[in-house]
């Protein structure tokens, strides 16, 4: 197990390097001048250039890039272009208030789409089956933003029972941000319910077919105990995997349901930092992106192991 994780790291590390490579070069590419899009039209051009040289544009772009990369494994993640506020606190706060929001997301729809699968699983091809299949997927094809104006029409307009608005002030607590969390958490569970419920579903009718559940079955063990001791441990393995990846969605792909509900998240201060061309903050959520979804995909093979222990995790 420890060799694994050794090895696994290492993988990550090479991970992170390349994505730091393909992220800086993206940047770079962007259309526009920074220093033209800070000032504005109608900068001079001897205003523009002196930016430039403060903010070290002007550079080889090799020099930009390792100077980048160096300071940023040194925990130095540089100063906003536009803000002139220090990058690292910034993505900080906002990173808190996504994981309260991916918090209440996967609370909700991960118990809820294993429950569903199972049930459909358990009711293969009958009604139950279909409805709970069809239903799901019509969610989960719908974008986050649909879902979420519905979501607004319904429950805040209409009903008047949770707010529209998700904005919420820096260092808001858990419990005063909750009632601002549901709607945007109901928003991405649905999306993401469907694709939990039919993995669920596949594995577990696979299981259910296996000789070991219908050797249990025929001892006579309970109905519940076959399903809890024999079927649901096996047949979560997929689920954990889709979860997994799911985690790393939530922290970085919550853009489009953040910038609905206007939530304060990092989502929405990626948008901030590509609209006014802020390099330097695009780069440091990128970077941070691409860490949470290598370390979630970590963590779900190692509890893949703790699952089935016949896995060989160094295999």
């Amino acid at each position: 197990m420890i060799a694994y994780i050794l090895r696994r790291l290492g993988m990550i590390l090479l991970t992170m390097l390349l994505a730091s490579v393909i992220i800086f070069s993206v940047t770079q590419l962007l259309p526009g001048d920074v220093a033209h899009v800070i000032l504005g039209q109608f900068a001079t051009p001897q205003a523009v250039e002196n930016l430039r040289e403060e903010l070290g544009l002007n550079r080889p772009i090799i020099v930009q890039y390792w100077d980048w990369l160096t300071s940023f494994i040194r925990g130095d993640w540089g100063i906003s272009m536009v803000s002139r506020l220090e990058v690292r606190p910034m993505i900080m706060e906002r990173l808190r208030n996504s994981l309260m929001l991916a918090s209440v997301s996967l609370l909700f729809y991960v118990p809820l789409g294993i429950l569903l699968g199972v049930i459909a699983a358990l009711n293969e091809d009958r009604l139950a089956d279909q409805a709970i299949s069809g239903i799901s997927m019509a969610f989960a094809g719908l974008p986050e933003f649909v879902t979420g104006l519905i979501l607004i029409g319904i429950l805040a307009i209409s009903l008047d029972i949770l707010p529209a608005n998700s904005s919420i002030e820096p260092q808001t607590s858990f419990k005063e941000a909750f009632p601002f969390l549901i709607l945007p958490a109901i928003t991405v569970s649905l999306t993401s319910l469907g694709y939990i419920a039919r993995m669920t579903r596949s594995s577990t009718i696979d299981v259910l077919r296996a000789d070991y559940t219908r050797a249990a079955d025929m001892k006579g063990l309970p109905r519940w105990q076959v399903l809890t001791k024999h079927v649901l441990r096996n047949s979560l393995l997929p689920t954990v995997t889709v979860v997994a990846m799911g985690i790393g969605w939530l922290i970085g792909g919550l853009i489009v349901t953040e910038a609905v509900f206007g939530y304060p998240g990092v989502g929405r201060l990626l948008i901030y930092g590509i609209q006014r061309r802020d390099l330097i903050l695009i780069q440091a959520i990128s970077m941070l992106i691409v860490a949470v979804y290598s370390f979630s995909n970590l963590a779900a093979d190692i509890l893949y192991g703790i699952l089935n222990p016949r896995i060989r995790l160094g295999g």
